[in-house]
Parts: structure tokens; sequence; C-alpha cells
């Protein structure tokens, strides 16, 4: 009840509380219930929280009807002890009915009574804990806003005074926050500004439209100067919607109105500014970037500039350029060191010179009016501007006697620490004097222009050494492989754009099966050579160990994330000013295929890359359906594998988009463009390496470009013995007669022996150690590969026996007398092969009788 007034007879009338007051909030419930432990009355408010009408809960056990099911038999004894008179209070979690699991808490409060025949009976109060939680919160996170704020806070009520401020208001007009209570503008502000507060603050409470920004005038006390607050108003509302004040919020833009009437000398100095980010720094020259900063400067801010830049550095010198602030010259930093004039701009008719012919030239500084462009000099030690050199600190330089120049600023100019040149801005006599902000916008100019000249000088050296990098992580020569007639082109970008991070490999896999590989790091430079060098490197070694190509992607996965990780603590101990680095997150693409001439079938992988093209005989270049996949680096999410049978004489081309995509051109043309010059796949392939690179518009060496095309070949019949032996100890015996028939088929009796006793060893193992069926396969190509399959999942260990084992010798004897031998995992169990060169090969030399006896 909100009130109860008293009429004038002196009775009571009783008023609602209004929409909004605590008691909607708190959702208080009631229900009661009968001897028999069955509920009698149900409250509307109950209604509202169980969610379940009067006519439903009457009659019905509570326990059975809103308690979870594993806490009915706990519900029940509480029950039989309330209705035996004993007082109850607790936590009950409750469920809506039909639902099994727990919906909510409440907080109980049971009252036994009694009916009017005397019987036990009890009253349930039934509050929402939820609701009282949300409350408690609200208010927290109400306290916490309020007290915390930076900025002054006042709540004005109805009646416009101050019902509550803040710490941060009570800091600036003195007292504590209490103290402030009741208070109203006029005990703050002079009257004109409190009659306009006022007004804003009545208007807001009754139209309820906020005031921002409104501009207020006035002193703190005990303080003289005047203040400028920045006051935002707004009306705050009950939870019912009523009107109970407004809110205030004051911000103190002092500063701001300082700042603004200093705005407009500093105008001309931010629209150079702004000039010189659009007009410094367009090229990747040294001498170009010079001329662009005196373009700037000259004469929208001085009448005369010139620019000396390192002559090591512009000769390519790996020394680094001098660090200032050093006790001793270092590198180019020395002040005495080599310098080349590369820019001079004048904007007077003619350039002054110095009058007085007794000036010593050495005894100053050499101006931008006294060295030639493409002089290489020195300046002398003491000079002001050697000393700028040594210190990366700006000097001013006043005129002399009979000098047409009023003033001169050198600034040396420095980038990360380094010094790179030197800059000198002159204004002649009638000009106006340098002052405080020219000095700090003649800085900020030649930091700018040192930045982008530091930048070209490292570009150009990252570019070198990135492009040798680059070309020595490449295949060398013609890759070969079985059953696959394969061509490739790299075509890195010009010297205007930075090195990419593109690469392909051709891995030779045991079973005479290949893998092609593509891919491409995303950015430029140095370290993106460094990353696709490392990921080419991880696919070589994950190539060996014999995955599945989604596999393969999955471990490259974690090792790109992994180039992202923290530069060493070695690094981070170098640049301690600047705190612990990190390198660049490192994204890729890459498509891994797995070909095997045998079945002529390809399992491709691939990692956010450009789908795979391919030409059967006949037909038209498609592009293969190849789920993408995420690039590598970014980790999370699985890679799926396509399987595809390849027509003989098909066609298979990989690249990557500098190929197909450029800044004229979108992808989807390039790849039609792509297809339409596959069209004539019986040509040899390096003639269709050319038609392509000279069919396709490739941006002109915008980007790197990788292509390697494979034409399908596949092992003949006669070149593949497969059979299926059971498993019995007479198939090594069987197996051993097999691999003797074939061999002597292909004319390889020179192999006969070996390759009986390596087979029998195999099967043998297969055998003791496998599972199910036995499979022997030998494959002729380049060399001749044998395998055996079998079912189980254990893979063959090589270890060194001792002189009294009397096994363990097979897979030693299988390293000693094959050129190499493994094993890897298959679907359905494992394969184990050794292969040999061919007799007209240079062949793997025989093991001496040493050898063979160091076995036994």
């Amino acid at each position: 009840m909100s009130e109860i007034p008293e009429t004038a007879s002196g009775g009571v009338v009783w008023h609602s509380s209004p929409p909004g007051s605590i008691y909607d909030y708190i959702r208080v419930a009631s229900f009661s219930i009968g001897p028999d432990g069955l509920v009698e009355q149900w409250s509307r408010r109950a209604v509202d929280l169980f969610g379940v009408t009067a006519d439903e809960a009457r009659g019905k056990d509570p326990v059975e009807a809103f308690m979870p099911t594993e806490l009915r038999e706990r519900g029940h004894r509480k029950v039989r002890e309330i209705l035996d008179g004993k007082e109850w209070t607790g936590l009950v979690p409750f469920r809506v009915p039909g639902e099994d699991r727990a919906h909510g808490i409440a907080e109980m409060y049971v009252m036994p009574s009694e009916t009017q025949s005397g019987e036990r009976a009890a009253l349930c109060i039934v509050v929402d804990v939820r609701a009282l939680r949300r409350i408690e919160t609200d208010l927290a996170a109400s306290q916490a806003i309020f007290g915390q704020s930076p900025f002054g806070f006042l709540l004005f009520g109805t009646d416009l005074t101050v019902k509550r401020a803040n710490r941060r208001f009570a800091t600036v007009f003195g007292g504590s926050a209490d103290d402030h209570r009741g208070r109203t503008v006029h005990d703050y502000l002079g009257r004109a500004e409190a009659d306009r507060m006022t007004a804003a603050l009545r208007s807001v409470l009754e139209t309820g439209e906020s005031v921002t920004d409104l501009e207020i005038i006035g002193a703190a006390p005990g303080a003289r100067d005047r203040r400028h607050w920045a006051v935002n108003l707004y009306r705050v509302h009950s939870g019912s919607g009523r009107p109970i004040g407004v809110a205030g919020l004051g911000i103190d833009i002092t500063r701001r109105h300082n700042a603004a009437r200093e705005a407009a000398s500093a105008r001309r100095n931010l629209a150079l500014l702004n000039e010189a980010g659009a007009r410094i720094g367009t090229t990747l020259d040294l001498e170009a970037t010079a001329r662009e900063l005196l373009d700037v400067a000259v004469p929208g801010f001085c009448d005369l500039a010139s620019v000396d830049l390192y002559q090591g550095l512009l000769t390519g010198d790996e020394a680094p350029p001098g660090r200032w602030g050093s006790s001793h010259d270092v590198g180019y930093g020395a002040g005495s060191a080599e310098l080349r004039r590369v820019a001079v701009a004048s904007a007077v008719s003619d350039t002054p010179r110095r009058t007085d012919e007794r000036q010593e030239p050495d005894s100053g500084c050499c101006g931008p009016e006294r060295i030639a462009v493409g002089a290489v000099h020195r300046y002398p030690f003491n000079s002001p501007c050697a000393g700028a050199l040594r210190t990366g600190r700006l000097r001013t330089v006043p005129g002399v006697d009979g000098d047409l120049v009023q003033s001169t600023l050198v600034v040396p100019m420095v980038a990360h620490d380094i010094v790179v040149g030197l800059v000198q801005f002159s204004r002649t006599k009638g000009s106006e004097p340098f002052g405080d902000r020219d000095r700090a916008l003649a800085v900020e100019l030649a930091a700018r222009a040192a930045v982008c000249i530091d930048n070209a000088r490292l570009y150009r050296r990252e570019h070198e050494r990135a492009l040798i990098l680059q070309r020595s992580l490449l295949p060398p020569g013609d890759p070969e492989a079985a059953g696959l007639d394969i061509a490739c082109r790299y075509l890195p970008g010009t010297t205007a754009t930075e090195v990419g991070g593109d690469w392909f490999d051709v891995i030779e896999l045991p079973g005479h099966r290949t893998a092609l590989v593509i891919g491409d790091v995303m950015g430029r430079g140095l370290r993106a050579a460094v990353a696709m060098g490392e990921l080419r490197t991880a696919v070589r070694t994950l190539a060996q160990l014999d995955l599945e190509p989604a596999e393969v992607l999955s471990h490259l996965d974690e090792i790109a994330r992994g180039l992202g990780a923290p530069i060493g603590a070695q690094q981070s101990r170098t640049h301690k000013s600047r705190g612990p680095e990190l390198s660049e997150v490192y994204l890729a693409t890459c498509v891994y295929a797995v070909y095997d001439p045998v079945t002529r079938r390809c399992t491709f992988a691939n990692a956010g890359h450009l789908p795979p093209v391919l030409v059967e005989p006949g037909e038209e270049a498609l592009l293969l359906d190849v789920p993408p996949g995420m690039p590598l680096g970014v980790g999370g999410e699985p890679f799926e594998e396509v399987e595809l049978e390849l027509p003989e004489g098909a066609l298979l081309a990989l690249y990557t988009d500098g190929l197909v995509e450029s800044r004229d051109h979108p992808l989807d043309e390039g790849l039609s463009a792509f297809r339409r010059a596959l069209t004539d796949p019986a040509r040899p392939l390096e003639d269709v390496c050319d038609r392509v690179l000279n069919t396709l518009d490739t941006g002109h060496g915008e980007d790197d470009i990788a292509l390697l095309l494979a034409r399908i070949q596949g092992l003949p019949s006669e070149a593949v013995g497969d059979w299926r032996l059971p498993r019995e100890p007479r198939s090594v015996g069987r197996a051993r007669e097999l691999a003797r028939a074939q061999l002597g088929a292909w004319g390889l009796e020179a192999l006969v022996d070996t390759v009986e006793l390596l087979v029998s060893e195999l099967v043998t193992n297969a055998l003791r150690y496998g599972e199910g069926e036995i499979r022997l396969r030998l494959l002729r190509d380049r060399t001749l590969v044998c395998e055996v399959w079998d079912a189980g999942l254990v893979q063959p260990r090589r270890r060194r026996a001792k002189d009294t084992d009397e096994g363990g010798r097979g897979l030693q004897l299988v390293g000693l007398l094959s050129s190499s031998w493994g094993s890897r995992r298959t679907p359905r169990g494992k394969t184990v092969w050794f292969e040999l060169d061919l007799p007209d090969g240079e062949g793997t030399a025989e093991p001496t009788v040493e050898q063979l006896l160091s076995m036994f």
C-alpha cells in the first residue's frame, strides 16, 4: 500500500500501490495445504509464478506436481513435518507441469495453521529467487555506474531539488555527496545560468525530451577561473513509466574551449600535414620521396629547403644506419659520414646566397643554397648539421649579417630510432620567424619522410633477400613422377611489388604414388617467403609419414598457427624499450593431392585454395568440386577429402590466384579464361604452360604465379602384380613363387633372390603379427616396389637384435638389402613396403659378408 490517508471522520481510506512498486518485482505468491497434504487455495500470483491455474492446482499434491522427481521423497518428508506443526524455510527447485527438469528456484516460507475443525494445515509464502537476484544485481550495477562515473552526476527530483550526487560532483563543489541533497541549481550557479538550467530541467521533466551538450559557465567554490561544462539532461522513470526526476551528467570542457581558441593558428599546419600524408611516400624510390617532401614544404612552410641522405644508404650498403642517443658514433650515424644532396627547392626567383665571402664555408651549417644536387659531401664535426645528426634533435641556426636567410631549421630524419638523413628548412628575411609550432611541424614532416625513406630502403633489401630465398625453396629442375607427365611454371612478381608466398611441390610417395602440392601464404615480403619455406618443408616431412591428405592439412594448420607465436626472448631483450613483439599471424591456402598410378585415383584435400581444374580427353575444362575448407592458420575446422578416378590422358591443373586474378579482372573472368586456355590438353605440357601464360592477362607481375600441370598416364596392367594370400603358413612359399614368376616375366631375374628373401620376411611378419587376409603387390616403374598388406594396425618397428636373440633381424635385413622401406596406415590395416633399384640403374651395393654375419 502506498498510503493510508485519514478522512475527516477519522476513518481510513485504503489505496492500492501504483504499478511498478517493489511488490511487482519481487513476485510474492501464496497457497495453502490442507490436512491431507493437498493444495486448497491457490493465489493469482502463484498462477503467474508456476504457470498453473487455480482449478488445475487445487486438490493436487504440490510435491508431485511441482518438484523434480529426484527431490519428491524429501519433499513428502518435509510436508509431513509441517503438518505435524513444524515451521520451515528454504530454497525449493520447482518445475512447470509437463517438464521434468527444474524450471526455477523459489524461496518458500511454510507456516503451520489449523482448519475450523482443528485439523493441521499449512500456509506457504513463495518468492521467486531469480527476481530477488535481478533486483540485487540492478541495484549493484546502478550504484557502480553512479558512484564510479568520472563525470559529475546529479539526480533531481520532480521538485527540481537534488536527490542524489556522486563523489565526482562532490569533489568539484565540496563536501560529501550526501551534503548536496535538497539543494537547487541556484546554490551552484549565478542567477542567469541557474535560471537557464532550471528552465532546461523543467522542460525535460514535462516533455521527456533529452537535452545534450547544454553549455553552462560558472566557477567552482573557492576558484577564480571560470569553467565551462557541457550538461546532458534526461528524464528518469520508474518501472511503471512514471516520471520520478531528471538525471544530469556534467563534463568539464574548459580545455576544449582553450584548444578551440588555439585551433585557428594550427589550421595551416594541419592542412600541411594532411597534404604531406597524401603526397609523401607514394613511391618506394628514395630520391622521389625526398622531392615529395620539398614539394609539400616549399612554399607552404618555408622559402628554401634541401634533403641530404647518407651515401651508404643510397648505395645499398649492408651497414645499418646510425642509431642516435648513444655516446659514440655508429655506422651512418657518425655526424661526419658522407651524405649526398638529393633534392633542393626554392620559392624565390633567385636562390639567395651568402653575401659575406669572408664567411668560412665550414664554420657553420651548409644551408640549402650552398651544395648542388647530387654532390657527395661531409659536414664538419663541430657544425650544427653534424650535431643534429649525432643527437637526432632539431637545431635552429640563425642567419648571419649579410645573409638573405633569416633562420634555418636543421632537422635530422629519424625513423624507428634510425637517422637516415638531414632536411633543412629556411625562411628568408621578411618572412614570419619560425615558432614552436613550426618547429614541431618540421620534425613531423621530416619524420614522415624518414619513415617512407627507411621503408623504401628496407623494402629494397627485403625484396632481394626474399627473392633469393624464394627461388632456393622451389623444386629444382623438372619434377618426375610415376604415371604422370608433369610441367610447371613459376613467375615471381616484378620488382615493383613485394615477393609473395606462392609455392608448389611434387613429392614421391611409397607405392609409386605422388603428392601434388600447391599453396599461397597470404601476405608478401620476406616473412611470407620464410613462412612459405617452413610450410613447404613441413609438407615434405608430413608426406614422408604417408598421412591422408586431410591429416596433412590438419597438421599444417597447427604449424601455420604456430608461425604467429611471440618472437624469442633474445629479440625482446634487443628491443627493451618497445617490449616483446609478435610476428604476423600467417594464413595460407593449400591443395594437397595424392595420386595412385595403379588405380588412377587421386585424393584431394583443400585448405581455402582455388579448386583444381580437370580436362578429360574431348571434354571442356571443369573446376573440381573439392570442399574448400578454411585457410591454414585459422584452426577449428576439419578438412574434407574427395577421391576421384582420373581417366587416362586427362590433364590436372593446380595454380595460384596470381594467374587468374588481377586488379583489372575479377576472379570469375580469370577462371573462365584459364579454362579456355586448357582446351587442347593433348599438346605437349610445356606448350600448354606457355599457351596459358601467353593467353591470360596476369596483371603484369602484380602477384607471384605458380602453375603445376600433370597429365594422367597410369601404370599399365602388365607392370602390376597383385595377389591375395590366405592366412596360413604355406602362404610364405606361395608368395615367393609368385614373386619369382612375376620377376621372370619382367626380365628381372637379377633381383629374384633378394626379392624372395625380403618377401618372405614381410609375409612372415604379416602372419605372425598381423591380422586378416594378406595381400602381395609388385609394381614396376622406374624402380621395383613390393607391398604386403594385412588388417593389423600395429606398425612394424625396426630394432637392433642382441647377439643372443634368435629373431628380430627381419626388418634389419629388409633395411640393409633394399634402397628404402617403410609402412603406412590404410583404411583397413597397414601396408609394409620396400623398394629396389632396377638392375640397369645405379643399384644398391650388395651387402658385405660382415654385414650379413652381424645380423646373426
